[in-house]
């Protein structure tokens, strides 16, 4: 009797080159851009919009690519990524090189035709995020303070991309996304806490799924959610939401709040992913409201 065989199909090179650019996260990261767009442009010009999303893509893209350049020894460690293209070999370093560049170039050219300081701010993204933030993660828990700058930053690029101007507008969104990723990386940190450290990364702010982190996860979750209802006040300049978006903003905060003190009060991977996802809902949601808010006041 013949022994069974069971062929797995290999992604195939573009599916390959789709993926080392991490599209969930990309996706996200361009919604974001595109909320900070529609907040602060008079009108629509569907050209910027173009440029704004593809350009945005390849940074991001750009971003992750050199990323795992970087961890490629580190990601063959663990599970959750030792089937990545580069640690399985499916993509060449040097190939990985030369893609990250093109699309750190492009995205960058992208958003220089929308206007300089989009570039600029673009540009510094990548440089913090793979120069800074990504050696830093086996170094010291302060990876996540730094790389909390260029995970912010799309948010008020959308801002600056409509309105060519930083102000106090852009830097109130950039606020509300640098707080907010502290309490949800630190949920991914503790979910996959024993996976990290088999990668050597040091994610968590006391370097341990405990009650010192999960009381800062709290504490910057309250952040988070004052932050995002300043604008009701109408203190940041051209940036403010009506007092009924405050509430419904406040509403989910509180939503926000309630998992985050779960964590502190049992400490566990299962609660810890409950409140990563309520987190990405969280950001995604107020991002609706506040655009929502702006085009029906």
């Amino acid at each position: 009797m013949k022994e069974a065989k069971t062929l797995t199909k290999e992604p195939g090179m573009i599916s390959n080159f789709i993926e080392i650019t991490k599209p969930r996260l990309s996706v996200v990261v361009v919604f974001s851009s595109l909320a900070g767009y529609f907040l602060a442009a008079e009108s629509i010009d569907w050209l910027t919009l173009l440029y704004l999303c593809v350009g945005g893509y390849f940074l991001v893209g750009s971003s992750n690519v050199f990323n795992q350049i970087i961890e490629k020894d580190r990601d063959a460690l663990m599970v959750r990524t030792m089937n990545r293209p580069l640690p399985t070999g499916r993509i060449a370093i040097s190939t990985a090189w030369v893609y990250g560049l093109l699309m750190a170039l492009i995205g960058v050219y992208l958003l220089y035709l929308i206007n300089g300081a989009t570039a600029f701010f673009g540009a510094l993204s990548i440089v913090l995020y793979a120069a800074l933030y990504t050696p830093l993660k086996t170094v010291s828990p302060l990876c996540v303070f730094v790389g909390a700058f260029p995970g912010a930053i799309p948010y008020m690029l959308g801002w600056v991309a409509a309105s060519g101007n930083f102000g106090i507008e852009p830097g109130t969104l950039f606020m509300l996304q640098f707080f907010w990723q502290f309490p949800h990386f630190w949920a991914i940190g503790w979910m996959l806490e024993d996976d990290y450290k088999a990668g050597g990364f040091k994610m968590l702010p006391t370097g341990a799924a405990d009650r010192g982190t999960a009381f800062q996860t709290v504490l910057y979750t309250v952040w988070t959610v004052i932050v995002s209802i300043i604008p009701v006040f109408k203190v940041t300049g051209d940036l403010y939401i009506t007092i009924y978006s405050a509430i419904a903003v406040g509403a989910l905060g509180l939503w926000f709040l309630y998992h985050s003190i779960e964590l502190f009060r049992k400490r566990t991977k299962t609660v810890a992913r409950k409140l990563m996802l309520v987190s990405v809902s969280y950001i995604t949601l107020v991002q609706i409201i506040y655009v929502v808010d702006k085009f029906l006041r």
